[in-house]
């Protein structure tokens, strides 16, 4: 009985240093892996912060500079990752492996997303376009507000929040007109009217509206010669954000000015048959 409870004795002290050298062995392991991933965190700050001081004195654009200090964030804190892992006595090899098998699987079953990762990131290495530019794609126009590479965000002039899938921009036609959108406007003046006339009050209304972008001089001019009217074209650029305020402003100025000097503005002609039977 008394052999019998010293073996219990000594089964339970064995297990209790073995307890012990494990816990301390791990602990230092633990203690050690840890500082290595603080010192991940610490040394991608510092030089993501410095990448993006010396990105911003060389004024590199903003999508770009997010993407690529992002980007050495992620491979710093992957590199002390991996250090803390074999810290641990963890081998990498197996999982690199699983890692790579998964990646397979989901992009296979994930090729949406994936196809709208990778149209992102042709956008932001090519600078398709940048924030604050102005778009036209798939029917839809704003201002670009956002570039993920997932996702484009453009924000219309009535405060709609568009957003449109990276995969349906690469490859598809778009405009880019930067901050400013053009106008394009026609009005038809009598063949008794004087076109010269008609042509400079255009121009005045153009030139006094403060919406209206003088740096990009608006065009005025004939541009057909109807059944009933001779057809004005006029031609000229505005900000995004003020696009349809700035047309209905001038387009009522224009019909003003017009009427007060006399250009009449004809009615459609059109013909009309009466068939007896």
């Amino acid at each position: 009985m008394q052999e019998e409870l010293n073996e219990q004795l000594d089964l339970i002290n064995q297990v209790y240093e073995l307890l012990i050298d494990l816990a301390v062995n791990w602990s230092f392991k633990l203690f050690g892996a840890v500082l290595v991933l603080i010192a991940g965190f610490i040394v991608g700050r510092w030089l993501a912060n410095l990448m993006l001081r010396v990105m911003e004195k060389r004024e590199v654009d903003v999508t770009l500079r997010q993407f690529l200090v992002s980007t050495v964030r992620l491979i710093v804190l992957v590199m002390f990752g991996v250090i803390a892992l074999n810290q641990l006595g963890i081998s990498i090899t197996p999982l690199i492996a699983a890692i790579g098998g998964l990646a397979v699987g989901l992009s296979l079953a994930l090729q949406g997303p994936v196809s709208n990762y990778g149209a992102g990131l042709v956008i932001i290495l090519t600078r398709m376009y940048r924030v604050g530019d102005t778009i036209t794609t798939q029917g839809c126009s704003g201002l670009v507000e956002e570039i993920s590479l997932a996702q484009t965000h453009l924000r219309a002039e009535d405060g709609e929040l568009i957003v449109i899938p990276n995969k349906h921009i690469v490859g598809e036609i778009h405009t880019n007109s930067e901050a400013n959108r053009i106008v394009e406007g026609v009005i038809g003046i009598a063949y008794s009217a004087d076109p010269g006339t008609a042509i400079a009050l255009i121009e005045s209304v153009l030139g006094n509206n403060d919406n209206v972008d003088q740096n990009a001089a608006p065009e005025v001019g004939i541009s057909n010669f109807g059944d009933s009217s001779i057809d004005i074209e006029y031609r000229y650029w505005t900000a995004t954000g003020s696009y349809y305020n700035t047309v209905h402003a001038v387009n009522l100025a224009i019909f003003e000015a017009f009427g007060e000097h006399g250009i009449a503005i004809p009615f459609p002609q059109r013909e009309v048959r009466l068939l007896n039977d």
